[in-house]
């Protein structure tokens, strides 16, 4: 059996990763001050779009789901002649309209996918799951990795969807943001009031910064600094104290600007020396990842972001 995994393009997931493991990004229209982008995880890109300055604030930007027929065309020519079983896995369905398009489209396509089978020379039925993250980002990513995981472990169909649904309840996903009225602006927009005004006054006033977890549709600030180096840090160090805790997934993930990917983040990313011990004394794999288009239109630019799937637990450093 044939196993594909597709991601939609707010999954922040190391390039490389994508490439390695054959993973099919679903892309996510932004529009930046009228113009059109089409996010598909290109490096070259996401890295012109950074170095243009249209994702810093004052920037009118917004994304846009693929519709029901987009999926559903990108579906029959490049997944059902591909595999025989494929996972679609989309940012929480409370956050965008991925998960409603990608359903209705996965029913259309098995409805009709069997010319395309047929025409390609592929015998057997083809099936597919979507599934709905719960989580945003580099929580995706954290998803994605475990999946693949699974998929290599050759277990059977029934037995992964089991599996990957079970495992989207325990992702944790925190970031730090480098403009905490930015970030406020893009929430409210989604019916998030997690990052108040108050936290964006003193952010501002007071160079006060949040560390903002979210697990599954919760969000809470959890802690802050009187930097964004310093919450930057403590996000990191609590990262590391998890990992030596014990994960249920043996990956974790960063988030940082593009320009930061190639540097590592033991010597760029407060905080990153600690984690980066953590990982590789555990046995985990650290996987640094560029902010997509997608995601720093919601967060914004410079924000520093870190996802792992643990045992419910608190925010602490220790």
């Amino acid at each position: 059996m044939r196993v594909g995994l597709l991601v939609d393009s707010a999954c922040d997931l190391p390039y490389s990763f994508i490439e390695d493991n054959d993973i099919f990004i679903l892309p996510v229209t932004v529009r930046i001050d009228g113009e059109t982008i089409v996010d598909d995880h290109d490096p070259g890109k996401t890295r012109d779009v950074y170095a243009s300055g249209v994702l810093a604030r004052g920037h009118a930007a917004e994304t846009e789901a693929y519709t029901t027929e987009q999926i559903h065309n990108l579906l029959l020519e490049k997944v059902v002649t591909h595999y025989d079983f494929a996972f679609l896995e989309t940012v929480a369905s409370s956050r965008s309209q991925i998960f409603a398009n990608a359903t209705e489209a996965m029913h259309r396509t098995m409805a009709d996918y069997r010319p395309y089978r047929q025409e390609a020379g592929l015998e057997g039925a083809f099936s597919m799951r979507v599934v709905d993250s719960g989580t945003i980002f580099a929580g995706q990513g954290i998803l994605a990795a475990h999946t693949i995981h699974l998929i290599n472990q050759g277990i059977s169909k029934q037995e992964l969807r089991h599996q990957v649904q079970d495992f989207t309840k325990y992702i944790y996903s925190s970031t730090v943001p480098r403009d905490v009225y930015y970030l406020r602006q893009r929430a409210r927009a989604r019916g998030d009031n997690s990052v108040s005004g108050v936290t964006a006054f003193l952010s501002k006033a007071l160079n006060i910064n949040p560390v903002v977890r979210a697990k599954g549709i919760d969000t809470e600030a959890v802690a802050k600094a009187r930097s964004f180096e310093g919450a930057v840090e403590q996000m990191l160090r609590y990262a590391a104290a998890r990992v030596r805790k014990g994960l249920l997934s043996p990956y974790v993930i960063v988030a940082v600007e593009p320009e930061l990917v190639d540097k590592g983040i033991a010597d760029t990313v407060p905080g990153g020396e600690a984690l980066e011990a953590a990982c590789r004394e555990e046995g985990v794999e650290l996987m640094v990842a560029e902010t997509g288009i997608t995601s720093s239109v919601y967060l914004g630019p410079g924000t520093v972001g870190v996802s792992f799937a643990a045992e419910p637990h608190e925010f602490s450093a220790e």
